[in-house]
């Protein structure tokens, strides 16, 4: 049995949101780059830039992982977050839901995101959520 939702106010105003984010689709067709794929590939950039930055400023090194790379990519945080959604097929919220991991990390260890491992730790990230949030088995 179904149930029947009643909408109201709320639940109309928080589908707004929804869509402006591009969590939820409008329709069908081709689905342009969701807004919050920009928001998180800005918030990410940041991070890495005040980081970089203190640990510059400060002379301390950063802790060397496996997720470290000898060289900061070409492509730009945006740019690769933009190529993960275009050939993974994962939905908007695996973003928002790897964003979040990628912060538990962050707080649980000693690395600092920066150039050299943010775009590893990205894409692991968006894995373990896309296997958590969009696999179906």
């Amino acid at each position: 049995m179904g149930t029947l939702a009643v909408e109201t106010e709320s639940n109309v105003g928080s589908d707004v949101v929804y869509i402006s984010l591009g969590l939820k689709g409008l329709g069908k067709g081709v689905m342009k780059l969701p807004r919050v794929l920009s928001l998180l590939s800005s918030l990410l950039e940041k991070s890495v830039q005040i980081n970089e930055l203190q640990l510059e400023a400060t002379q301390a090194k950063d802790v060397l992982t496996i997720f470290h790379g000898l060289r900061a990519p070409s492509l730009s945080i945006s740019q690769y977050i933009d190529r993960i959604f275009k050939y993974s097929g994962c939905s908007p919220s695996c973003f928002v839901v790897a964003n979040i991991y990628l912060d538990r990390f962050l707080k649980n260890t000693d690395i600092h995101l920066t150039s050299l491992n943010v775009h590893r730790l990205l894409i692991t990230s968006v894995m373990l959520a896309a296997k958590f949030m969009d696999d179906i088995l």
